[in-house]
């Protein structure tokens, strides 16, 4: 009909930090979520990139164009995202990018931490109130932004999810993983609040624990829940 026009696809890129002493496997790791979202939406072109893997921004602006819609895969809001991934994707060509709010923040993957610990509850036949929870995190001792998230998911667990004993440890800050972790009893249970399976989720966490004699369940970390590629597609479409 004269008048109309179309309305361009969206485009969408999955960014994560990667792992910079081995980025293959976290390249793959997003990559594969990448796919899981494409597949819930075969009306864009969606992609992944880590910051870690040399070249992979650019390849994927190159082919997403510089209006794309990206999907930060980190916990907090801090410098990655709020700075430097900004001036990547600048540099790569896509100053008119639009950055998401992080995965960590979103609301409904809050929501799904309390889901997968009260899932983790019923199949242990355990009752949320009497399961402790170390909710295991990154931390920084340069920011106290992921901090902030991590406990602000930590109350949540109370709140929401009627776990009575919840806390919060991290792997670069205090208190630590390993020095909290030796305060739980026997059959506690760990949720990793963790984008990927990155070196801090199959070597400092278990590191930590086996440190502090920890006996209980460790779940995956929460960015690999099946669930997560669904709210990564409503975020990308809410934000219009």
């Amino acid at each position: 009909m004269a008048g109309m026009t179309s309305r361009a696809p969206l485009s969408a890129l999955i960014v994560s930090h990667g792992q910079p002493s081995d980025p293959a496997p976290a390249a793959a790791e997003m990559a594969f979520v990448a796919a899981k979202v494409q597949a819930l939406m075969p009306e864009a072109r969606v992609m992944a990139a880590t910051l870690a893997e040399e070249g992979a921004l650019e390849r994927a602006v190159a082919v997403l164009g510089p209006t794309v819609r990206v999907y930060p895969m980190f916990m907090a809001q801090g410098w990655f995202t709020r700075t430097h991934l900004p001036e990547r994707l600048a540099a790569a060509g896509a100053p008119g990018a639009r950055v998401l709010a992080p995965f960590g923040l979103d609301e409904a993957v809050q929501a799904l931490a309390v889901t997968v610990a009260r899932e983790a509850a019923a199949r242990l036949g355990r009752v949320p109130a009497d399961l402790p929870v170390l909710l295991a995190a990154h931390g920084s001792f340069k920011s106290p932004a992921p901090a902030e998230v991590a406990e602000a998911v930590a109350a949540r667990l109370r709140r929401d999810g009627g776990f009575a004993r919840v806390e919060a440890a991290f792997i670069d800050q205090s208190p630590r993983i390993v020095d909290a972790a030796t305060t739980f009893p026997e059959g506690a249970l760990v949720l990793p609040f963790f984008a990927a399976r990155g070196g801090h989720v199959v070597e400092d966490l278990p590191q930590a624990l086996t440190e502090a004699g920890f006996r209980g369940t460790v779940l995956p970390p929460l960015g690999l829940d099946p669930r997560v590629p669904g709210l990564i597609r409503r975020a990308l479409r809410a934000a219009g």
